[in-house]
């Protein structure tokens, strides 16, 4: 059987990879004194909230389990335009938003939309895998630009100006990042979108970690800098509703009806049932119970990230939003003899029964030198993760 060319081109998800073979050593260690911790998933271990859930069932219950629109329940979006208007202070037109089936939905929207064959897209490395899969798979390509701990691995102005070529098409950032949890100033951003628009290019921003962050200086949307840039958020992070596959797009006026063609032969409608849902995420009780869980995982960075420093993993940047610690193994490696990153996560999954992922799959320029940890599981499960990984590093 022929394959087609741009299926070729997309590489294996490796977090995936690694995740399996968590699972299987998991299942076999269950019944242990050690069962496998997994700290390698980027999943909030919140559900959505008691509102969330009965709102889901009673759409059921009622029979609300229809198609909707392709851009989503018109309710919908005016309560997602309310909440950049109260959290953010953000006039965000409801006629923007474009409800979509995940974040991953609404990123292979937008670069259908506005990628052509040839096309050429600047993301920073180390960046989210899949983004540029979604550049891939409209027939770009992703151009991955080396950042430094000195940029919060973030790109610059500047860095944009000297990647940029006859064939850039633009750039795709997030902020806060995924595998960071750095997030780009905004003065920054707002220098890096001038520099894109004088060029004639777009600025697509990943938000999906936006409601995470832990930084006043940071925690702002680029929605306030521009019009013309393209915002991706999603339910699954913030709003805890990672299975729900919900997400949004905010896009220029001129741009939905377009995105919304795209999505009536894509996906016809984000689920019913999830939208409906979703409604209940923007009540006054949800909303608290989602503050008091984001300072929850606040916590928990500030107890994780001290102790692996403690046992020589350099966490370079401290993450200011989402839920994960980059840290440098590169010297525990040299200690114990290990040759890099993806032999050192498959090491402590095997001797500790802690899983965690290995910097392969964010980019080019160092990624062995570095894992990812997600601090998204309960303090509980990170304190004898710490308390395993010292057994191991430090003995």
């Amino acid at each position: 059987m022929r394959i087609a060319a741009r299926a070729q081109r997309i590489e294996p998800f490796y977090v995936m990879e690694v995740a399996k073979a968590a699972q299987r050593l998991g299942h076999t260690v269950r019944d242990t004194a050690e069962p496998m911790i997994y700290l390698n998933i980027g999943e909030p271990d919140f559900t959505a909230p008691p509102l969330v859930q009965e709102a889901a069932a009673k759409a059921i219950h009622h029979g609300h389990t229809q198609y909707t629109q392709a851009t989503g329940l018109e309710a919908l979006r005016e309560r997602i335009s309310g909440w950049y208007a109260s959290r953010f202070g953000l006039a965000v037109p409801a006629s923007r938003i474009v409800v979509t089936a995940g974040a991953s939905a609404a990123l292979q929207l937008a670069c259908l939309a506005l990628i052509e064959a040839g096309d050429e897209v600047l993301m920073p490395d180390p960046s989210y895998p899949c983004n540029r899969h979604f550049v891939s798979a409209a027939e770009g390509r992703a151009v991955l630009v080396p950042t430094t701990a000195a940029e919060r691995y973030q790109l610059s102005a500047d860095k944009v100006e000297a990647a940029w070529t006859p064939h850039t098409r633009g750039v795709l950032l997030a902020s806060p990042s995924n595998p960071t949890g750095t997030s780009i100033h905004p003065d920054e951003l707002r220098r890096i979108h001038e520099v894109v628009t004088h060029r004639g290019g777009i600025t697509l921003i990943d938000e999906i970690y936006l409601g995470l962050s832990h930084d006043d200086a940071f925690g702002q949307s680029a929605l306030g800098i521009d019009d013309n840039i393209i915002s991706i958020n999603s339910f699954s992070k913030y709003f805890n509703m990672t299975g729900w596959r919900l997400g949004w797009l905010v896009v220029p006026e001129a741009l939905v009806p377009v995105i919304e063609r795209i999505a009536q032969n894509l996906f016809i409608c984000p689920s019913t049932i999830a939208q409906h849902a979703a409604l209940a995420c923007f009540e006054a009780e949800s909303l608290a119970e989602y503050e008091r869980r984001r300072a929850e995982f606040k916590a928990r960075r500030d107890y994780f990230i001290p102790a692996l420093q403690a046992m020589g993993l350099n966490v370079p940047v401290m993450p200011d939003g989402a839920f994960y610690a980059w840290a440098d193994c590169s010297e525990v490696c040299s200690k114990l003899g290990i040759k890099d990153s993806w032999d050192f996560a498959f090491e402590v999954m095997h001797r500790t029964h802690v899983a965690l992922t290995p910097g392969r799959d964010f980019g080019i320029a160092g990624m062995e030198n570095f894992v990812r940890f997600s601090t998204a599981n309960s303090m509980a499960q990170l304190q004898e993760s710490v308390r395993r990984l010292r057994g191991m590093l430090l003995a």
